[in-house]
């Protein structure tokens, strides 16, 4: 009898899924919630079945998500085996920041800061968008250094970078393996080690 060769067992057997991801992000510390995921039939369709959904497969399961998103593996484990394919968000704010910046831009930063021996920390691939995690900075005290940022908008403050998009309190990002309307999967170009998360303003200046 002939076996299944080492190489395509091995392939097989280290290939993550969502619930493995999910609980490695627990490890870390980093909650997570289940989001839609975009459907194989028709264009643009969104697991959530909304009629026009204006950002298909790549939002939370639930408008609860801020409350729902959670470490605790147990409850991880049962939303992904309920929903395997779902997306994986990731709240923002809470561990860490991140930048969401336009795919050459960020490869030109993240190839420079390897130059330079920087530590860039995680950074992944979103399709036609490179993002950073760095640490957050959370609730300061003083609320002009900071602010409540929505999805998708850039602090009116970083005129210099245009096309940055600083994800904080009250937003998310889809982590890997999430996959995108188009087909693409996000993924990781450094992906987490468990090593303290760089300084965002220091990251900042990079991407500037």
């Amino acid at each position: 009898m002939v076996g299944v060769p080492l190489a395509r067992r091995t392939k097989k057997r280290t290939r993550m899924t969502r619930v493995d991801s999910v609980l490695q992000y627990a490890a870390l510390g980093w909650p997570s919630v289940p989001g839609a995921h975009p459907l194989r039939r028709g264009a643009r369709a969104c697991s959530c079945d909304r009629i026009g959904c204006p950002d298909p497969g790549a939002h939370p399961l639930s408008p609860a998500w801020s409350l729902q998103a959670t470490t605790d593996t147990a409850l991880l484990t049962r939303w992904w085996q309920r929903e395997p394919e779902a997306n994986v968000v990731l709240p923002t704010g809470r561990v860490f920041d991140v930048f969401d910046v336009p795919l050459t831009a960020g490869l030109t930063a993240l190839s420079r800061m390897d130059a330079a021996d920087f530590p860039s920390g995680p950074v992944a691939s979103h399709g036609d968008r490179v993002l950073f995690y760095v640490a957050t900075r959370g609730n300061p005290e003083d609320e002009d250094e900071w602010w409540s940022c929505s999805l998708d908008v850039a602090p009116t403050t970083i005129d210099e970078t245009p096309g940055l998009r600083w994800h904080c309190r009250d937003s998310y990002v889809l982590a890997p393996p999430s996959t995108l309307a188009t087909g693409q999967p996000v993924s990781w170009l450094r992906p987490p080690d468990g090593r303290p998360l760089p300084d965002p303003l220091r990251v900042l200046d990079w991407l500037v």
